[in-house]
This record gives C-alpha cells, sequence and structure tokens, in this order.
C-alpha cells in the first residue's frame, strides 16, 4: 500500500484540478492512501513536525506546497517529494511547474488580436509563477509595439487588505484607458473586479480584464464574469502520480519536471470588447460578435451603418487588418473548437450552432485555421487527459 502526504491548498480550483489527475492515476494502479494534514497542524508543530509525522507513519512520498526556504529538512526522509513552485523552482526536487511564460504570451495574443494598445499585469510579489506570466505578457505587447503596466502585491486575501489596496486603487486609476489587463491568476483578477466597482471603473469597457487557472466559482462571482485562461492541470496530476511511483519503485532515480500548459481562454463577458476607434466600425464588430452563428450578409451589414458596401469592407480592413469574411470565420472557428473540448456532441451539431451550414465545409475550414481536422483536434484533447 502506498502512502502520499499532501501538503497543499485544496481551495484552489488548480490543486482541485491536480488531485482529480493523481486520484484517476491512484486508482488505476494502486491501491495508494492519501493523508492530508490540517492547515493548523504545521502552525502548531512547524516543518519540523510534518517531517517527524511522515517518518512515524512511514510515508512513500510527500507532495507539497513548501517554502523553498525549509526545503532542506525534507531530505532527512530519503523519499520522492514533489513541490508546487511558489517562489521558486527546486532544482534539488522535483517540480509542479508550468509554461508561465507561455500563459502570459496567449493572454497578450488574445488582446493584441483586439486591437489594443494600453495593457496591464497584475501580479503577486514574490513567486515565480506570476512573475515569468508576467515577462510572456510584456515580451509579446512590447514586439507588438504596446504600452506595458506593472503592478505586484502581496496576496491581499486578509487584512492587508485593507492598507494594500490604495495603491492598487490609485495605479488601477491611473493606467490609460481602454487597457487590457491580465492578472497573474483568478483570485488577483477578482481583487481587480472588485476595485474597478468600487472605483466605477467599467469592465470590459475600460478595463478588459483576464486570469489564470479558470475557477469557475471565481470567475463567475465577478460582475461581469472574468474570464480565464485554462490548464492542463489534471493531465499534470496524472503524470505526476505515474512519475512518482516509478521513483518510488526505483524505475527513476532523477528529479523530473510537471509542465502544465495553458490550452485555451474560456471567454466570459470581462473581454467581450474589440478597441475599435472607428464608431462604424466598432458597431459592425459588435453585432458580428453576436450573431456569427447566424447567416450574414455584407449589404446586410452595410444597412446597419451609413456607410457603403465599398467603404465598409476598406475601412473594416484597414480598422481590424483582416476582411469581414475572415473575421467572422475566425469567431466561427473559435467557437467551434471550444465546443468541441467542452462537449461530446456531434460535429454536426456543432456546426450548426456556429454558423456553419454543414459538416464538410467547417472540417476544410478548421484544418486550415487549426493544422488539424476537427476529429483529429477532439481526439487529441481527450488522449491527452487520459495520458
Amino acid at each position: 500500500m502506498i502512502k502520499i502526504l499532501v501538503l497543499i491548498d485544496y481551495s484552489s480550483e488548480f490543486s482541485r484540478r491536480l488531485m482529480r489527475g493523481l486520484i484517476k492515476y491512484s486508482k488505476a494502479n494502486g491501491p495508494w492512501i492519501f493523508y492530508r494534514l490540517p492547515s493548523y497542524y504545521k502552525t502548531l508543530y512547524g516543518k519540523e513536525g510534518i517531517v517527524e509525522w511522515a517518518k512515524e507513519r512511514e510515508a512513500d512520498a510527500i507532495i507539497a506546497l513548501w517554502d523553498h526556504e525549509g526545503t532542506n529538512r525534507l531530505q532527512q526522509l530519503n523519499i520522492p517529494v514533489l513541490l508546487q513552485n511558489y517562489k521558486e523552482r527546486s532544482s534539488f526536487y522535483s517540480n509542479i511547474t508550468g509554461d508561465y511564460y507561455g500563459t502570459g504570451a496567449m493572454a497578450a495574443k488574445f488582446f493584441i488580436e483586439r486591437k489594443f494598445q494600453n495593457f496591464a499585469f497584475y501580479g503577486s510579489k514574490g513567486v515565480v509563477w506570476s512573475r515569468e506570466r508576467a515577462h510572456g505578457f510584456r515580451d509579446k505587447v512590447e514586439k507588438a509595439g504596446g504600452n506595458y503596466y506593472y503592478f505586484e502585491s502581496e496576496n491581499l486575501r486578509s487584512e492587508d487588505w485593507s492598507k494594500s489596496h490604495v495603491m492598487l486603487d490609485e495605479w488601477l486609476l491611473s493606467l490609460p484607458k481602454p487597457v487590457a489587463m491580465l492578472a497573474c491568476d483568478d483570485n488577483f483578477a477578482l481583487q481587480i473586479s472588485e476595485i474597478c466597482k468600487m472605483k466605477n471603473i467599467k469592465i470590459p469597457k475600460d478595463v478588459s480584464l483576464m486570469g489564470v487557472d479558470n475557477d469557475d466559482l471565481i470567475c463567475n462571482l465577478s460582475d461581469p464574469p472574468i474570464s480565464s485562461i485554462e490548464l492542463d492541470v489534471e493531465k499534470g496530476g496524472y503524470e505526476a502520480g505515474r512519475l512518482i511511483h516509478q521513483l518510488i519503485k526505483k524505475d527513476k532515480t532523477e528529479p523530473f519536471n510537471i509542465i502544465i500548459n495553458p490550452t485555451r481562454i474560456e471567454l466570459r463577458q470581462s473581454t467581450e470588447i474589440y478597441n475599435v476607434e472607428d464608431e462604424y466600425i466598432d458597431t459592425v464588430v459588435k453585432h458580428l460578435i453576436n450573431n456569427f452563428d447566424t447567416e450574414i450578409n455584407i449589404d446586410a451589414l452595410s444597412e446597419i451603418v451609413p456607410l457603403s458596401r465599398r467603404n465598409l469592407e476598406i475601412k473594416f480592413k484597414k480598422e481590424m487588418d483582416t476582411s469581414i469574411y475572415q473575421f467572422i470565420l475566425t469567431l466561427r472557428i473559435n467557437h467551434f473548437a471550444n465546443l468541441l473540448l467542452t462537449t461530446d456532441r456531434s460535429l454536426f451539431d456543432l456546426a450548426l450552432e456556429s454558423g456553419f451550414n454543414d459538416c464538410k465545409n467547417i472540417s476544410r475550414v478548421f484544418k486550415k485555421f487549426k493544422g488539424i481536422t476537427p476529429i483529429e483536434y477532439r481526439l487529441q484533447i481527450k488522449e491527452n487527459e487520459h495520458k
């Protein structure tokens, strides 16, 4: 019977998804027993107390969110240790880490495509995943010629909020509007949402806001709900179980890194805007976003703004760097791709819901955009979930 001591915070969606993947592996390859010490245990007995507890119960491995400075104590156990990244990655133990840089770059690409010029990142001070997400976001923004703004704070979930959020208020008010903002995670995005509400800053009109982790509860506590980047955490948990098992059985001896990758953006109302200067093109863009799944005629579009079809097409291309037809296709393909990931319905049903007339047509267009067919795309995702 393999005994795993788990010392991570279950209050976050990230940790819950990680554990779901780990438990899935253990059920297929167990039996395993998971021990979770209550949060007060470390306060009462310290890190040395946790180490003694693990020794007494002969734990086979530990998965922990552990301060970098205290990791030397874990060496006494001489068992596999997997650390969830916090301040830094461990160079001695295995890590649950991620493509933090790529996550930031994904958010920047999203906002750049929506024509923003001003970009902001709200981060958590002194943690590796926030710092690297900021770097990815900033590098992509600066390469596109955008204006970048940055603010970081300690975690403001406790009494520190009353003091620290004053500077955050001032920073938010000082930002040029409209601004595209990535928060380092959904909790920090919710803080931004709450302050915007208090200071009468409109989301998404003034601040187009995105978080990370796609914690459904936290994102929907906000008004409007917050868009967020989803990570392949459950797959990472399953892979963590597999590699820990190899270390326990001595089939593997070297520490490893579990890389949690960003997979997609769950769109909610907090990013439901394009930064379009021309008021007529802005009107057309909003109409297309709300009606992309219906039959759209460009002649009919020219009737909702005082522009001829020719002038509309020229102005749209100049403002959006793409044609009206390509813009509609992109909206439809993105919606279709999201449905592929989140439902098991037939391609025919998804094609109709996304505004396509037939499955054959969408397969051809989808492959042009994504490089693989819809069926291959869906199978690839499902295979990754079961690895």
